[in-house]
């Protein structure tokens, strides 16, 4: 058995089998306890390491589950012969095992042999073995947290200090070629590291290759001016200086030992008159056209460094910058140019295009010859066509490395002729256009800008406020940042803003930009403002996307699709897509995966402004394609399940729905949308679609069921309101049933028991069988937690025949889970086991997994408590087994408690109440 921590945590057998760890944080439980052998870890230090946020109130549980699960997975693969044994220590875990077994022990001693060697060719040997066990970064595959961050970057540290000893073994045997490509590839790994850098010099200059010695020092020089703003370090500069002893002894022919500190002082001045005289001897037409440096740029290291690694990839590199309105393009640009100004001595070329801007957008042969004059061209031999221009431009550019900056463009076609003919020049083009064309004929690589983090959204307020209201007011500055979606443009424009009213404080105005309804408003500033450079974006719109967005306003939250966008449109599917791919190529959308899109706070704003009164008819549109969505949603994420409502009477058909492939994916939907669905339902409550609004609060009910204890009471609230302003009893049954369960399961029975007992009666009258069972369902589970042992049996048998007569199989299965529950809790087992086992019988696929689970786990139960121990113990089992296949974590855990109480005393079952998941609406 060997334990692998030198890349993914793996555990393989003697034959090189691995074992079934599981999912990421049981590996990461592997993981700590491999980091600390044969050493008790505390239960507090593998929470914080499987949970590297806010741990789960049933953390511990959860935890507990992996110990037993991994601890089985050892059991099975015969790990005590290996003496291996993962032992339970007070509040801690301790696994016990040979050190010899884990690949990070094989690696250090390997390194303490080689460093004792004084064979080269050893050492050379043992080493590339050692390295050889690592298969990529140390504790991969694992959750990243704190507490494996200290170990994994010791094991790097002892890595690369194993790939410098390797270059030095082969160095003392004279194979420079070797060390200089095992150190190559980690240099480029890690170009700030200074003695790896210098180590690599050196070994190219014994290899002979002296330039690229040299240019690797001159590379990292700038890299850590530029990136942290120091000068090389000493072990740097030594190398550089043996470098430069070495070339210059090379050419006089003398001893390397017969130079002074006098000598290379005498160098050093020489160095710099030349550079003196070559300042000076620059050529008149060496243009500087770029504007100054932008003040208050904040961070965008991120982009700064990919502009850095694109610029350099290939010969006369064309890069766009490309972003929404105000995202801060130009000053990325012009800061970056300030920021390596110093590597294009022929000049840099700047241009504001005009392509987005209230003025016309510039001539190409206007800017042409702007650029030419700058060159040093003189007016009375400027050339007079278009086409002798553009030729006379790329002459004169062909040999030079100069930068160029073309600014706002408009499109493509724009750009075209301004691109320079050389390959040492570099052309820099900003535009809210994706500039699609120019990466297909002109190999342009795109640099998308974002909306700033939300730190460096507050630094830039500091930086045109000054840091004392910022540090004052630090929470009002995070939502205020929030409001401006992060966009520099209205960032600036607030803090102008406050700046000129200093009394109204960074709490106040974030309040008053809360308010929809005058947020574009206030972000304006004289002729400055996001409405009026979103505006210069839609009418440079083609049809039909400036058509579309004129009716995006009613739209809630932030994710959109064809289907949605269609609903909102009240067009064809096809032309929605079309056009939403024309909004994302002028960055009034940002598309995030196949047919997905963005919308952000301030363009649907900026949308809704475009349409007064918010589009009624738009509104009601939406409302009911996202009905149709979520009927969807829960067919999906309870298959077999019945509808608890249809959509309301003359209701839209929407020409495409979101489909869903199964369970999973819907309620990874549910929980992405749960804020655009809230909006939603206030959107209908505002506008009094009340039939709507409480559709689309009871067809949350799947999401609801999964995260119950997660603050949903707000809404269903709500629903329940618009049920009874709609006068619909079943959907005020449906709403009270929901929302008493919820309060149940808060803790707050006398709060649910008042909702629950309310709710089928109002069923009845409507004549909803279906919400009248479940309704009694519901508030039977409510009694059982209140410790009622007669009225549960009434109601759940009432629920039952109800369901059966109207051939509700779902429902049906819920009445005998609850029952089978009840029944365990008073004592009747072999009546339990019978309703467990009925329900078994109605619950096969499509109905969902977690109810079979619970079902299976009853029934066990319910066998072990009747003396049918070993189909108690198969029924577990398989309870188990369909848990873990469907990631029903809490369902594998409770049948596995009842399986390990059943193991410790066969002939007891414990009688509590259980919780099982109810179908609630």
């Amino acid at each position: 058995m060997q334990f692998r921590v030198l890349g993914p945590v793996t555990v393989t057998t003697t034959d090189g089998a691995p074992l079934p760890l599981g999912p990421a944080k049981r590996r990461t439980l592997l993981a700590m306890l491999l980091a600390h052998p044969n050493t008790p870890v505390g239960v507090e230090r593998l929470t914080a390491a499987l949970w590297d946020e806010e741990p789960p109130r049933h953390a511990r549980t959860v935890l507990q589950g992996h110990v037993s699960r991994l601890r089985a997975v050892l059991a099975q693969h015969d790990a005590e012969a290996h003496g291996v044994e993962l032992l339970t220590q007070g509040a801690a875990y301790r696994l016990c095992l040979p050190e010899a077994l884990v690949d990070s022990h094989r690696f250090e001693e390997s390194l303490r042999l080689a460093r004792r060697s004084a064979d080269p060719a050893e050492a050379v040997a043992v080493l590339r073995e050692a390295l050889g066990l690592w298969q990529g970064p140390a504790f991969a595959g694992t959750v990243h947290s704190a507490p494996l961050e200290a170990p994994a970057h010791a094991l790097e540290e002892l890595r690369l200090t194993a790939v410098e000893a390797l270059a030095r073994a082969y160095g003392q045997l004279g194979d420079h070629g070797s060390a200089a490509s095992v150190l190559r590839a980690e240099a480029t790994a890690h170009p700030l590291r200074e003695p790896l850098v210098a180590q690599l010099m050196l070994v190219l200059a014994g290899a002979g290759r002296q330039a690229d010695a040299l240019d690797w020092f001159h590379r990292t020089r700038k890299l850590l001016a530029d990136e942290i703003g120091v000068d090389p370090a000493p072990v740097l500069t030594d190398a550089y200086r043996t470098l430069l002893r070495v070339d210059t002894d090379t050419d006089a022919g003398s001893d390397i030992g017969a130079r002074t500190p006098a000598d290379a002082d005498a160098d050093a001045d020489a160095d710099n008159e030349t550079a003196v005289a070559a300042v000076a001897a620059e050529p008149v037409g060496t243009p500087q056209l770029l504007p100054r440096r932008p003040r208050g740029f904040i961070a965008r290291q991120d982009e700064l460094a990919v502009l850095d690694r694109v610029t350099s990839a290939v010969p006369g590199p064309v890069v766009t910058l490309t972003g929404t309105a105000g995202v801060g393009k130009t000053a990325l640009a012009v800061h970056w140019s300030h920021r390596r100004r110093a590597d294009f001595p022929d000049g840099t070329l700047f241009a504001d295009l005009c392509g987005f801007s209230p003025t016309p957008a510039r001539d190409t042969c206007a800017v042409l010859r702007e650029f030419l004059l700058a060159l040093g061209v003189p007016v009375e031999r400027m050339p007079g066509s278009p086409t002798a221009l553009g030729a006379r431009y790329r002459e004169l550019t062909a040999g030079r490395r100069l930068l160029v900056v073309l600014d706002n463009a408009v499109d493509s076609e724009q750009i075209r002729p301004l691109l320079p003919g050389g390959d040492e020049c570099v052309t820099l083009v900003t535009s809210r256009d994706r500039l699609d064309g120019l990466v297909a004929t002109d190999a342009a690589r795109p640099v998308t800008v974002g909306a700033l983090p939300a730190g460096d959204a507050t630094t830039l307020l500091a930086a045109v406020l000054g840091p004392e209201p910022v540090a004052a007011e630090p929470e009002a500055a995070a939502r205020l940042a929030g409001l401006c979606d992060g966009l520099p443009l209205a960032l600036r424009v607030a803090a102008a803003r406050l700046a000129t009213r200093p009394h109204r404080g960074l709490a106040s105005f974030a309040g008053e930009l809360a308010d929809e309804q005058h947020r574009l408003d206030l972000l304006k500033a004289e002729d400055t403002g996001v409405a009026a450079a979103l505006g210069l974006s839609l009418r440079h719109l083609p049809e039909p996307a400036r058509g579309l967005f004129h009716h995006l306003g009613p739209h809630t939250g932030a994710t959109l699709d064809t289907g949605t966008a269609a609903a909102l449109a009240d067009c064809p599917p096809p032309q929605a897509a079309l056009a939403l791919d024309q909004l994302a190529a002028a960055q009034l959308v940002v598309e995030t995966g196949p047919r997905s899109y963005v919308l952000h706070d301030l363009v649907r704003l900026f949308a809704r402004s475009l349409a007064p009164g918010h589009e009624p008819a738009g509104l009601l549109r939406l409302l009911d394609h996202r009905v149709q969505t979520l009927l969807g949603a829960c067919a999906a994420a309870e298959p077999g399940g019945e509808p608890c409502c249809a959509p309301a009477a003359g209701a839209r058909r929407s020409a495409e729905i979101r489909r869903f492939a199964d369970r999973t994916a819907a309620l990874a939907w549910y929980s992405a949308e749960r804020g655009t669905l809230r909006a939603t339902v206030e959107a209908a409550v505002a506008a009094g679609f009340h039939d709507r609004a409480w559709r689309l609060v009871l067809l949350q009910w799947p999401l609801i069921v999964w995260q119950v204890r997660d603050g949903w009471v707000p809404l269903l609230e709500r629903g329940l309101e618009s049920a009874e302003l709609d006068g619909d009893p079943a959907a005020q049954s449906r709403a009270l049933a929901l929302l008493g369960w919820v309060l149940s399961e808060e803790g707050r029975p006398e709060e649910a028991l008042t909702r629950l007992e309310r709710a089928p009666g109002l069923a009845a009258r409507a004549g909803d069988v279906a919400g009248e069972a479940v309704a009694r369902i519901n508030l039977a589970v409510a009694l059982m937690r209140h410790g009622d042992r007669e009225r549960p049996a009434d109601l759940l048998a009432r629920a039952l025949a109800l369901a059966e007569r109207e051939g509700l199989t779902e429902t049906v299965t819920l009445a005998h889970q609850h029952l089978a529950q009840h029944l365990l809790s008073v004592g009747a087992a072999a009546r339990a086991a019978e309703h467990a086992a009925h329900g078994l019988t109605l619950a096969a696929p499509p109905l969902a997994a977690p109810r079979r689970v619970a079902l299976r786990t009853l029934h066990g139960e319910a066998l072990a408590a009747v003396g049918r121990t070993g189909e108690a113990v198969r029924q577990l089992r398989e309870a188990i087994r369909e848990a873990r296949a469907d990631a029903y974590e809490e369902g594998e855990l409770a049948a596995r408690a009842a399986l390990d109480g059943l193991r410790s005393e066969p002939r007891r079952i414990a009688a509590g109440a259980r919780t099982g998941r109810s179908r609630l609406t």
